[in-house]
């Protein structure tokens, strides 16, 4: 089992930046894949972003340019940096992440976080 906490929600001003981490422990074994997921009231999950085994990141079209994610290897850490953000960008905050490979390269994730909260106002 892996454990997932994230940290660095608060409540922003548009075009301000907040930098989201998410922390694994327990049983972790190999490469994990990682993935950011948001979700605001009302509407559902959505990928945001994440990076895959190979250590390459892929983003949603929205936060192309705005949002980067990188990982830690040494600390089991996953980061969110999002700049430039918008009353759009509000939402709660979820890191997800894998050790398999076949769930990996489906960009589907057994391991969840409790989530973030992200607010933008405008």
């Amino acid at each position: 089992q892996i454990q997932l906490v994230e940290s660095g929600g608060d409540s922003v001003q548009a075009e301000g930046s907040l930098r989201l981490s998410c922390v694994a422990s327990g049983y972790i074994y190999g490469d994990l894949c990682w993935a950011w997921f948001r979700q605001a009231p009302g509407k559902e999950r959505e990928g945001v972003g994440g990076i895959d085994l190979d250590g390459s990141a892929y983003y949603v079209d929205s936060v192309k340019g705005r949002f980067t994610i990188s990982k830690d290897d040494a600390t089991n850490t996953l980061h969110l940096q999002m700049n430039n953000l918008r009353p759009g960008d509000t939402a709660m905050y979820y890191c997800a992440a894998d050790h398999n490979y076949v769930r990996c390269a489906n960009h589907r994730y057994d391991f969840w976080g409790q989530g973030t909260q992200v607010t933008v106002s405008s």
